[in-house]
């Protein structure tokens, strides 16, 4: 049973940073998928960043140049540092994983993380 566990989620104002943790057990894959995924209200979760251990690092491009995904594996925990952030960066935000990165092959998820961006 693979659990990811999201924290560092808060408000903010326009132009601040976060740093969103996922700590990650159970791992079900060796080689695997972890990122993060979004979802404002009334929107459809989109992705934003993913790491995948044996390919590419990949991110949205709305979020480019702004976002920084990275792991440390001696701590199991998967980061998103967020910084320039923007009104329209407000949305939940989740952790997770799967076998290959892509959003069908994604299989498990965090129970999400609230950030919201104010002017």
């Amino acid at each position: 049973q693979v659990q990811l566990v999201e924290s560092g989620g808060g408000s903010v104002q326009a132009g601040g940073s976060l740093r969103l943790s996922c700590v990650v057990s159970g791992y079900r894959y060796k080689s695997h998928c972890l990122g993060w995924f979004r979802q404002a209200l009334e929107k459809e979760r989109e992705e934003v960043s993913l790491l995948d251990t044996s390919g590419p690092t990949t991110y949205a491009d709305s979020v480019k140049g702004r976002f920084t995904i990275s792991k440390d594996n001696a701590k199991n925990t998967l980061y998103l540092q967020m910084d320039s952030l923007k009104i329209d960066d407000t949305a939940m935000y989740y952790c997770a994983y799967g076998r290959w990165c892509s959003r069908n092959d994604i299989t498990d998820w965090g129970q999400g993380t609230q950030v919201t961006v104010s002017s």
